[in-house]
């Protein structure tokens, strides 16, 4: 097994030219959300905002699109086909067009688990060749025997970047392994996701690691007050942002879970870690985003 490599590893931040316009930073998607689930969507889109992106778009069901457009200034919103709340299969033809416009596809945060749902994301897989974050529910639909078909994508899109961001359990359904055997071995757990599915495995928890291959990146920001609903798609948006100025899949992923978990330490010393919420990471990203400069 491969040493992780150590925090002065982490990559710099991508540069922004002086004369650079919203085009030239990044132009996000953000795909996800379902009845009962308007926030995980519009976290990712925070993250991805503070995270430096020039643009974001995000692309929700019909019956939650005009919660997100109302709590989101800064992004474009998009409105999507759905059936019993969540996005339907009927919604692919938008979601492509969409991710023709996009540097980056963000998917996954919210989205549910509907039948019709899970069996969209499989064919998007196949047909979206741009580079792919995929979180949470997006995840769900690869589990157990499914997650070949990962790699089966990857191979058709010429191995585009892919970022999957599994916390534990989700890497259990993913690996087919019990949570505990995942906690036991996270290094093995991480680097044979990334090898199974040729993309970039981000297992979050305490010590967050980040495998490509054999590289393996392991994280020393952040603390227990980020153990709470919606951390994870402020992440999931913040690699997308890297991602979309510039960086590799890799790199963004190593570089965003050490300024996540510094936002998170910054938030813990302002407020302690009891009462940390997602938004409070988001907040504190600038100041990460300082201090690492």
């Amino acid at each position: 097994m491969p040493k992780p490599s150590q925090a002065p590893r982490v990559p710099p931040l991508p540069c922004r030219a002086p004369d650079a316009n919203k085009g030239d930073c990044g132009k996000v998607l953000i795909v996800g959300g379902s009845h009962g689930m308007a926030g995980a969507p519009c976290l990712a889109a925070r993250g991805a905002l503070r995270g430096g992106a020039g643009l974001v778009k995000v692309a929700v069901p019909e019956p939650i699109w005009d919660v997100v457009a109302t709590k989101l200034d800064e992004c474009t919103t998009a409105c999507l086909p759905s059936k019993d709340g969540a996005i339907s299969s009927y919604a692919m033809e938008s979601i492509l067009e969409l991710a023709n416009w996009a540097d980056v596809v963000v998917m996954g945060m919210g989205m549910g688990r509907e039948p019709e749902t899970l069996a969209l994301l499989h064919v998007a897989l196949l047909e979206l060749s741009k580079p792919l974050v995929l979180d949470a529910d997006g995840l769900f639909a690869f589990s157990g025997n499914n997650v070949s078909r990962l790699a089966d994508a990857q191979r058709k899109n010429n191995k585009r970047g892919l970022v999957l961001t599994p916390h534990p359990g989700e890497m259990s359904r993913l690996l087919d392994k019990p949570v505990d055997a995942i906690q036991k071995e996270r290094k093995t757990a991480a680097v044979a996701l990334a090898q199974e599915t040729l993309g970039v495995a981000v297992l979050k928890g305490a010590g967050t690691l980040v495998a490509e291959g054999p590289k393996v990146y392991l994280n020393k920001t952040g603390n227990p007050g980020m153990a709470t609903g919606g951390t994870g798609d402020v992440l999931a948006g913040l690699i997308g942002a890297l991602i979309g100025q510039g960086m590799t899949a890799y790199d963004a992923a190593c570089l965003s879970v050490y300024l996540h978990g510094m936002a998170g330490d910054l938030a813990a010393k302002r407020l302690g870690p009891w009462s940390l919420l997602a938004g409070d990471l988001v907040d504190e990203l600038p100041n990460a985003f300082k201090k690492h400069a």
